[in-house]
Parts: structure tokens; sequence; C-alpha cells
């Protein structure tokens, strides 16, 4: 059967939610420099949106991925490191990881052990969409956009097996 997609979260509003999410961040910084780390693939967007509207130096920006799904629709319950960092990039400093979606939480916190482990000044979490319905493992979330239902969701960077990332507004995946 075809999936049908149905608008959750409009382009305006997301928007909105981004430059909320950049004053927050801002007004929480300090002025202290950050490195921003997105997971890819799902943060792409978010992210180089995100650090648009950052007035906060920042030191980098780095990319991880990690994998839970594959191509299903439901987490494998174990999250897999596929391009860790370098230690240097952590070590020390002020870190904000970014997130498209925290779900079972798995990822996210297989994510912030690894980082922890390189004894990092600060580590906080900014997600754009925050699924609490379907946590398995808690996570922290320091800075949140949208809480949205147990739906799949989709587009603004977010995949279902690779397709819908190109679309610049949220939706849920259908029967």
């Amino acid at each position: 059967m075809e999936k049908q997609l149905v608008r959750l979260i409009s382009r305006e509003e997301i928007a909105a939610a981004v430059k909320r999410l950049a004053r927050e961040i801002d007004r929480d910084s300090e002025n202290r420099s950050l490195v921003v780390i997105g997971i890819l693939k799902g943060s792409f967007i978010f992210i180089a949106d995100l650090v648009r509207n950052l007035e906060t130096p920042l030191l980098a920006i780095e990319f991880t991925r990690l994998s839970s799904y594959g191509s299903a629709t439901v987490s494998s319950g174990r999250a897999e490191i596929l391009a860790g960092l370098p230690e240097e990039a952590v070590r020390g400093q002020n870190v904000i990881v970014v997130e498209d979606i925290v779900d079972t939480g798995i990822t996210t916190a297989t994510l912030l052990e690894y980082l922890q482990g390189y004894r990092p000044a600060d580590l906080k979490l900014c997600t754009l969409l925050d699924k609490p319905s379907r946590r398995r493992v808690e996570v922290k979330i320091d800075y949140r956009g949208f809480t949205v239902p147990d739906r799949f969701i989709v587009g603004y960077g977010i995949d279902f097996d690779e397709r819908y990332r190109q679309l610049p507004e949220i939706y849920t995946l259908e029967e």
C-alpha cells in the first residue's frame, strides 16, 4: 500500500522554532565559543538553519553518523556509531549536539555517552523534534523545537529509506 504524506509542521513554524532555539542557545552560551555536532544524515538541514541563526561564536561544526533504523520504520534497539569524531574536537569544549528527532533515545544516548568519554567542558542537546511517547532510554533535552505524536516523521532532512529528506516541511507518513 502506498504511503501518504500528511503535513504536521509548516515551514513558517519550523523557521520560528529554529530562531527561538538559536536565541535560547545564545542566551545560555554567554558568548563562550561552541562546537556544534550534527548527526547525519537527518540533521543536516536543521543544523544549517540553526547555525545561521546563532550569534554565539562557533569553534567548529562537526558531523557524526549513527544508525538504529536502517531501512525500517522501527528502531533496531541498538545504535552503532558509523563515523566518529576526533577527540580534540570535543575535549574541553562547550559542545551542543544537534539532533533532528529524539525518538527512542537509543541513538542520542549512545552518542552522548561516546562524547562524554572525550570530556567536554559542557555537553548539551538540541533537537528539533521530540517524540517522548517512544522513549526507551531517557535523555536530557536542553533545547526542544516541537513535541510530536507517535507517527513516522519525514521531511526537513528526515527520511524514510533515504526518501523525503528534501521536503521543506515536516510530515507524518501514513498508510
